[in-house]
């Protein structure tokens, strides 16, 4: 039953979209798509910051807003292309040095040899 629920909804996985996604595509519906997403919305997961944003999108539109172009099947972030491994290399990595054993960071330590 809640498989068919979230099939019928306006936006295709909106379960995992995130919200930044969720932001630009709930612009593209209209009022009555909104207000499918938002009984959804509080009859599952109930997020605070997805339903928030529900119901201000429903305010807008109720108040006279147009849907805007939009793509509600494009492209979720989270299929496109991932960066694996870090981005640091030999070339943006700082030069190591020790930091000083007590005193302040612009203060370098001494090895104890140099001391008088």
């Amino acid at each position: 039953m809640a498989d068919s629920a979230r099939n019928a909804l306006p936006l295709p996985d909106y379960d995992h979209l995130p919200l930044g996604g969720l932001e630009s595509r709930v612009r593209s519906l209209s009022a009555d798509e909104v207000e499918q997403l938002l009984a959804y919305e509080r009859s599952h997961a109930d997020r605070l910051p997805v339903t928030e944003l529900l119901a201000s999108r429903l305010d807008q539109l109720r108040a006279g807003a147009e849907p805007t172009s939009g793509d509600p099947d494009a492209v979720r972030p989270e299929q496109g292309e991932r960066r694996t491994g870090s981005p640091v290399s030999t070339a943006t990595s700082p030069q190591p040095f020790s930091p000083p054993p007590h005193g302040t960071p612009d203060q370098r330590g001494k090895p104890k040899g140099d001391r008088i």
